[in-house]
């Protein structure tokens, strides 16, 4: 890939929380960078930087097109525009 092509919206998925000893909640980060350990790093200072305790970062990989569905889409469009964008959801058990 060279400078001149779009780099794809890498997705992380895992799990955060806002206190070390408080509930998990499921997260999805959209995000786009040079590489996969960019884009760890990036993932980890947006979540910081939200306030999460704790991070336990279980895949990624580069999204095949855009989601279907709110709110992923609008995460999606954000991380073409430059951001860090953090979907959490309550993790089932």
């Amino acid at each position: 890939m060279n400078d001149n092509e779009e780099r794809p919206v890498t997705i992380i998925t895992g799990r955060v929380w806002k206190r070390k000893d408080g509930e998990p909640e499921g997260v999805h980060i959209f995000l786009v960078a040079a590489d996969d350990d960019s884009a760890v790093r990036r993932a980890l200072e947006a979540l910081a930087a939200e306030g999460y305790a704790e991070a336990e970062l279980d895949q990624i990989g580069d999204m095949q097109g855009e989601p279907d569905e709110e709110p992923h889409l609008s995460a999606y469009q954000g991380a073409l525009e430059g951001e860090v964008s953090i979907v959490t959801f309550e993790e089932p058990f």
